[in-house]
């Protein structure tokens, strides 16, 4: 399964995405002149879909859980659809609607001495192909805010979701309908074979930017063989520095929260780093708390040395994004040694220091390289819900065009409209 076995069937593959990429781009004219109210109303039509069909998208979902038996219990985490996760798609395109319209925001304008007028003024993308792995509620995520944003959505979901995801789509093709919006705004590559994220990748014709979520294979894969820009959300290598100037009670908090909400997600810590002056005090019981709640620790010689149920940390750890309840901890000298390690072993993504020194925390949040930095909060909070943007599409990881959490607004792009009264250039 997944695979292609017959030269006919690739022929037919590659024209199956050439009719989605021709009908997106088609699409995406459409959405870049259609007005807020009408993509309002797609979204909140979208979200009542969802709440109307959830016995469908939970039924969808246990049927891709039962073929999924292979994946370990985090990743059958993010896999997992319920309740309380179906409302929390059908809240979050809610929570998109309310946004303002980002599409027509003058970001500036001035008057040159000759007279012309120039502003300039946020504009669509375009078609962003998004490819992404496990969790079904991204295509609820990455559609809404596409939609919101004026841009048509080629949407490449893992093969693990690929019912969830397929019934998640008849909702929002409702609210497509409902705001008389074409379907083609937002489309699901149909297959599971791997060969469609090669094809995806040529598509320039087509497709403006590729927005990859998921493993560090999947990201080397697409940023090697992708012909079009790339939004890149690289792995979460994320930490937590515990200073020697912190609250215990409060890095107790923190750190728990920061492994063990949910382990699975890319915010969730991977390595705590402990100052030396604490090491005594406070790590035996952050130790205690994770061992308890059944997280594997991976340690260095000293807080080995602290705990029998500490296992050796190898260097391969210090660069291992878990996603599952295992931490690596080092005991550091102070936090200039944390950040030296962060902007060592990190993938730039999400890291948080847990400090009563302002100063301290200042030099931390100023160094590290990351995409999100926090003081004295659980990494956990990387999530563009959480930040206000109504939903993400992932958390970039690069420098150029969107960095941090991706919401609406950063699937914009600007043009300059300069106004004048009859002047040519001399």
């Amino acid at each position: 399964m997944g695979v292609l076995k017959r030269r006919d069937d690739a022929e037919d593959l590659h024209l199956r995405m050439r009719a989605i990429g021709e009908a997106a781009r088609d699409a995406a004219q459409v959405l870049a002149l259609a007005s807020s109210e009408a993509k309002d109303t797609a979204l909140r039509a979208a979200a009542a879909a969802i709440r109307a069909r959830q016995a469908e998208i939970l039924a969808a979902n246990a049927r891709d859980m039962a073929e999924a038996k292979d994946l370990s219990a985090a990743l059958r985490d993010r896999l997992l659809l319920n309740d309380a996760r179906v409302e929390g798609m059908a809240a979050g395109l809610e929570a998109v609607a309310e946004l303002p319209d980002p599409i027509g925001t003058v970001l500036a304008e001035w008057t040159r001495p000759n007279g012309l007028k120039i502003a300039r003024v946020r504009v669509p993308l375009g078609v962003i192909g998004i490819i992404y792995e496990s969790r079904p509620n991204v295509t609820a995520d990455a559609a809404g805010l596409c939609l919101k944003s004026g841009n048509a959505a080629v949407l490449r979901g893992g093969s693990e979701s690929f019912h969830s995801s397929a019934a998640i789509l008849t909702c929002l093709h409702e609210g497509l309908r409902a705001a008389g919006l074409p379907e083609a705004a937002v489309q699901l590559v149909p297959t599971k074979a791997r060969e469609a994220v090669g094809i995806m990748l040529t598509m320039s014709d087509y497709i403006d930017v590729i927005i990859p979520r998921g493993g560090r294979s999947l990201i080397e894969r697409v940023v090697a063989e992708s012909r079009i820009p790339v939004i890149k959300h690289l792995e979460g290598i994320c930490h937590v520095f515990v200073s020697a100037k912190a609250d215990p009670e409060m890095a107790r908090r923190i750190v728990f929260n920061s492994k063990m909400r949910r382990p699975g997600v890319c915010g969730a810590a991977e390595t705590l780093l402990v100052g030396e002056g604490v090491a005594k005090t406070i790590l035996p019981l952050i130790v205690d708390d994770l061992a308890k709640a059944g997280c594997e620790v991976r340690g260095d010689a000293a807080t080995q040395a602290l705990d029998a149920r500490v296992v050796p940390a190898t260097e391969a750890d210090w660069d291992t994004e878990y996603l599952d309840a295992i931490i690596s901890v080092k005991v550091v000298k102070d936090v200039d040694a944390a950040i030296a390690h962060i902007n060592a072993h990190g993938s730039h993504h999400t890291d948080s220091i847990v400090t009563g020194d302002a100063q301290e925390a200042q030099k931390f949040l100023e160094q590290v390289d990351s995409g999100i930095v926090l003081h004295n909060a659980s990494t956990q909070f990387a999530d563009g819900g959480e930040f206000g943007m109504g939903a993400e599409i992932g958390i970039s990881t690069g420098k150029l065009h969107a960095r941090g959490p991706v919401g609406a607004e950063q699937l914009t792009s600007y043009k300059y409209v300069v106004r004048g009264s009859g002047q040519v250039r001399p």
